[in-house]
């Protein structure tokens, strides 16, 4: 039972052989212990020392007797003589006689005997004649030695016997040890027979434990939803689960022992499979197992391929390493995957196809739009009768009105796409307020309602927000709230609910107007909801007003909501965190609106007749000369034939749109290459503008066309035409410089200062919200710039941006970047001459 159940187990093994190996050896130590104590015991009877010692007195006196016989036989003398002497030598000589001859007693009388015998020998051994002579000497000596022979006779009787006790206790003790021994031998093999039955049972559990486990593996295989395929080492099918032969079509015994390989590898995958399985047997590279799942291609029984979903492990037994497959049919998943993404696609493309169309009718509305409204500001120049003067106001306002609901659906589209941002500058909220409150009490005073607001606690005044937005919302509310309450009250509260400069406000607009039902009250801020949709409502709208709020508020990072009852009114309330600010400085005079120095020679390249009409009598009105070209291909052979002051440059036209021309104007070598050219678009989707700048173009003038922004731009341009005919450039200033730096320097400097001033402009006409802070910083740097350069007037002009942005006034800040753009346009194509 030891030997069957012992291979078993490794460490019993080893501690069964070591304790049986320490058992074997203290056995037979002390069982050669006990035979020598024996063997001692058995010469000692053997030599019998006590007889010898015995002996020696009867031979000696023996000896002595013939001493004294007279007359003396000097044979039988002599013969004795010998017999004594040899019994002595005995002593002093045997092995057995060593114990006595280490005491020292004995020593001292063994000497004594060897010098009588000495003496003895010198009588004995002499002729007859001489021996007789000296008989009486021999016979004293006899007598004299005779106690000396006794005494060592009784001290070998003593130390024999006291020899013999301590052999005795030696074998006694030796016995016991042996016992004892014997004792601990029996007691490590009850110990050994007691570890080896729980070992038997712990291995019985164990072999339970896994008969269990294989029966629970069998029934998890037979029963799992993935294929589960164990391999060995050179690729060789041991285990192939039911769920494998539903996925592949083969049943176990047709692929047991088989190449995996060969039965679910594709063909056009079989040679990397190979040489996978080669270099895994070769250096034990693995580039799949234990990898996790990874997506592969499988081969069905009937040679289709479809994805599969594989994981691999690896586990080592004791016919060496195997490998266990979990594979997962999931052609009906990547079926679903590639619908997904094709319904994502297709959404992609509906949404920019959504955003493309926003985009054409955008411009297509405001195309004509701007003849519209443009041949009625060209009206308003001539004499009209009253009724004709409130006619053409009607039709002002109609076109507005038109303008206002395509900005409310492209600001849906920029805050759907993300691209809707906000500008952050001083607001006063209470002169804000006040404003729409003014704004909105005639309607008020014709529905009878009263209309105020006030504020709620400490007066906060000026925070940084987005003004034009948040204006935007507290109108759309304000302005709802008033047209819907008939012979009411509308009130508007404030309150600052934030601690310290992290100011909160709750803005409150309540009325007492007809209230929202529950339903409509979930779905107010949703696109194109109104309270009512029959044909005879009283309020009319499209339905965005409090979708674009809801948006706006969003972007600004606050809350919007509404709590209503039916019949007793409503309260709109916006919660929008706000930071306390400053007043900022009051605004210098605009230099821009200063009169303008001299006329401009115009370049208006427009394919609609009537728009062309309608900016060519604009522009003659103030007095400029105005060439015209109707498509981007006249534009550019205007362009590259003489020098125009300014390029008015439509974006969408036939044979060449108006960024192409652009591109073509700057990247020719005409007179005009430098021109400031201005795009006249009425695309206003923020990404195309960014596009209309990067093609070259110094700045925007959306449609329909603004006298006042007409204006603005045409002073910016003449006044950079002025500069232009004296010096945007200190030239003494810049030849000092140019003297300090040495030429190879000054050329780099100068290389690197357009560069940083290019970025710069890149970087302050782009769209993204800008901190003050950073604005008056970057743009003092490159001021300091300029100033070595001699750059005097794009310098003046860069110190009004930095005033500007220190003061958080954005309105004149966007003036100077216009202006900013025409200077640098100049200044760049001076400095490089």
């Amino acid at each position: 039972m030891f030997f069957t159940i012992l291979p078993t187990n490794r460490k019993g093994r080893g501690i069964a052989f070591v304790a049986g190996l320490v058992a074997a050896g203290a056995i037979a130590l002390l069982s050669y212990n006990v035979s020598r104590e024996i063997r001692l015991l058995g010469s000692a009877r053997s030599d019998n020392v006590q007889w010898s010692l015995v002996q020696t007195q009867v031979e000696f006196l023996e000896f002595a007797q013939e001493i004294e016989r007279d007359p003396v036989d000097l044979t039988k003398l002599r013969q004795e003589f010998d017999i004594f002497f040899s019994r002595m030598r005995t002593v002093n000589e045997a092995t057995v006689f060593e114990a006595l001859r280490a005491d020292a007693t004995v020593r001292q009388h063994l000497a004594d005997l060897s010098r009588f015998l000495d003496e003895a020998v010198r009588i004995v051994d002499v002729p007859d004649a001489v021996v007789l002579q000296q008989i009486p000497r021999l016979g004293m000596l006899a007598s004299e030695i005779l106690p000396t022979v006794r005494a060592l006779g009784n001290s070998g009787l003593d130390i024999s016997a006291i020899a013999a006790d301590s052999q005795r206790e030696k074998v006694a003790r030796t016995l016991t040890q042996l016992a004892l021994a014997i004792a601990g031998l029996i007691g490590m093999l009850l110990l050994a027979i007691l570890y080896l039955y729980q070992l038997n049972v712990r291995i019985y559990r164990r072999e339970r434990e896994n008969k269990q486990t294989s029966t629970r593996m069998s029934t998890v295989m037979g029963t799992s939803l993935d294929g589960v395929i164990v391999c060995d080492a050179q690729g060789l099918i041991l285990q192939f689960s039911p769920a494998a032969e539903g996925i592949f079509g083969y049943a176990e015994k047709e692929v047991l022992g088989r190449d995996i390989g060969a039965v679910i590898v594709p063909d056009h995958m079989r040679k990397a499979h190979d040489a996978g399985m080669e270099r895994m047997r070769e250096n034990g590279e693995k580039r799949v197992v234990g990898k996790g799942r990874v997506k592969m291609e499988a081969k069905h029984r009937e040679g289709r391929v479809f994805p599969v979903e594989l994981a691999i492990q690896s586990a080592m037994t004791d016919e060496g390493e195997i490998f266990i497959a979990f594979l997962r049919d999931i052609s009906h998943r990547v079926a679903a995957e590639a619908e997904l993404v094709a319904a994502r696609d297709k959404a992609l493309a509906s949404e920019k196809l959504k955003t493309d169309f926003l985009s054409t009718m955008s411009h297509e509305i405001r195309t004509p739009l701007n003849g519209l409204l443009g041949n009625m500001l060209l009206l308003r120049d001539t004499k009209l009768n009253p009724l004709q003067d409130r006619y053409v106001g009607y039709m002002e306002t109609s076109g507005r009105l038109l303008i206002s609901h395509i900005s409310d659906v492209l600001d849906i589209t920029r805050y759907d796409a993300g691209k809707l941002s906000t500008r952050s500058r001083p607001v006063n909220i209470s002169a804000l307020l006040q404003a729409i409150v003014d704004n909105q009490k005639s309607t008020a005073a014709h529905n009878e309602t009263s209309l105020h607001w006030r504020w709620i606690g400490q007066n906060v005044g000026w925070v940084l927000s987005d003004h034009d937005r948040l204006q935007h919302v507290l109108m759309n509310l304000i302005g709802n709230a008033v047209k819907f309450t008939r012979r009411g009250k509308v009130s508007v509260t404030v309150e600052n609910i934030g601690q310290a400069q992290n100011a909160e406000l709750m803005i409150k607009i309540t009325d007492t107007g007809p209230g929202i039902s529950a339903d409509l009250a979930e779905r107010i801020f949703d696109d194109f909801v109104t309270g009512n949709a029959a044909y005879d409502r009283v309020a009319g709208g499209t339905g965005l007003g409090l979708s674009i709020a809801r948006r706006f508020v969003h972007a600004l990072s606050g809350e919007i909501g509404v709590d209503s009852v039916v019949g007793e009114g409503s309260t709109f309330w916006v919660r929008l965190p706000v930071v306390q600010t400053e007043a900022p400085e009051e605004p210098i005079a605009d230099e821009m609106a200063l009169p303008l120095t001299r006329s401009l020679d115009v370049l208006l390249v427009e394919d609609n007749e009537i728009n062309r009409m309608v900016a060519r009598e604009m522009l003659v009105a103030e007095g400029h000369s105005v060439t015209e070209a109707h498509d981007g291909p006249q534009g550019v052979e205007a362009a590259n034939g003489r020098r125009f002051d300014l390029i008015l440059m439509d974006i969408s036209m036939p044979l060449m749109d108006g960024r192409t021309a652009t591109r073509a104007i700057r990247s020719g070598d005409g007179p005009s290459k430098d021109t400031v050219i201005v795009a006249l678009t009425a695309n206003v989707m923020v990404d195309e503008q960014q596009a209309f700048l990067a093609a070259g173009m110094n700045s925007i003038l959306t449609k329909p066309l603004s006298r006042n922004a007409l204006r603005t731009l045409l002073s910016q341009t003449s006044r950079l035409a002025t500069d232009e005919e004296t010096n945007m450039i200190n030239k003494s200033h810049s030849d000092e410089t140019r003297e300090a730096l040495g030429e190879e320097a000054f050329v780099k400097l100068r290389s690197r200062f357009v560069t940083e001033v290019d970025e710069y402009h890149e970087w302050l006409i782009s769209d993204e919200a800008r901190d003050f802070l950073e604005i008056a910083a970057r743009t003092h740097k490159v001021a300091g710039s300029a100033a070595v350069f001699g750059a005097d007037e794009l310098r003046k002009i860069l110190r009004a941006i930095e005033t500007a942005a220190k003061a958080g006034n954005i309105t004149r800040i966007r003036a100077n970047v216009a202006q900013f753009t025409a200077s640098w346009t100049a200044t760049k194509s001076q400095l490089s001459r």
